[in-house]
């Protein structure tokens, strides 16, 4: 079988690092690095990781809040097709506006052309995908934010704060990413009790050593 690309996996924080590097495998298979928490320094410090390790691939590791608790529930994780950015716009909660609906591009390509930047295609060839991960710049506070969010963005099934950011990273470096995220809590749960982090990050390490595995992720 043919060898696997040079795979750089990045992890937020370092709470999650230590969860995943009691799993096997962890660290030999690809390099580990933390991103960062939240979208600022997950997209700054994605792309000075890029540059430095030039991979022919990233994945982005860790936890995540879930939307849909029947089909998505709290222990499992997944991959997603695509990833939004939620916070950068104008207003807040209910009134909040995407720069997208405003007209603005996140960047664009070149100056005579716009290329979508408001919704990132990522690499997802197994499982099957959940559906979008919604990145945003603060977690929800309660049930009643999750549900205005998810009338903003219907096809949203989880919540992050680095998804989008390091996507766009990748993106201007021409790097696929894909993108695993353990499911610890319901979005809007805000008592850490409830909270399912270690079998969250158990279940996404199954589909991380899964993609470190395969050589090819365009099936």
């Amino acid at each position: 079988m043919k060898d696997a690309p040079h795979t750089l996996l990045l992890v937020p924080t370092e709470i999650e690092r230590r969860q995943l590097a009691g799993q096997p495998g962890f660290g030999t298979d690809a390099p580990c690095e933390l991103c960062g928490f939240g979208p600022v320094a997950a997209a700054a410090r994605a792309a000075s990781l890029i540059a430095r390790h030039q991979p022919e691939r990233v994945i982005l590791a860790g936890i995540a809040g879930t939307f849909d608790p029947t089909g998505l529930p709290v222990g499992t994780a997944a991959v997603f097709p695509s990833v939004v950015m939620h916070g950068v716009g104008v207003g807040v909660v209910s009134g909040f506006v995407s720069a997208a609906a405003l007209g603005w591009q996140h960047w664009q390509k070149d100056g005579r052309g716009r290329e979508n930047s408001d919704d990132l295609t990522l690499n997802t060839p197994v499982p099957p995908a959940a559906g979008q991960l919604l990145t945003c710049c603060t977690g929800s506070t309660s049930p009643e934010e999750a549900r205005q969010r998810l009338e903003q963005y219907p096809g949203a099934v989880a919540e992050d704060m680095e998804g989008f950011a390091v996507a766009l990273a990748c993106r201007l470096a021409g790097v696929p990413l894909a993108i695993a995220r353990g499911i610890s809590n319901e979005v809007g749960d805000r008592d850490f009790e409830r909270w399912q982090i270690p079998e969250a990050l158990n279940a996404a390490w199954l589909i991380v050593s899964d993609l470190l595995r395969r050589p090819s992720w365009d099936s």
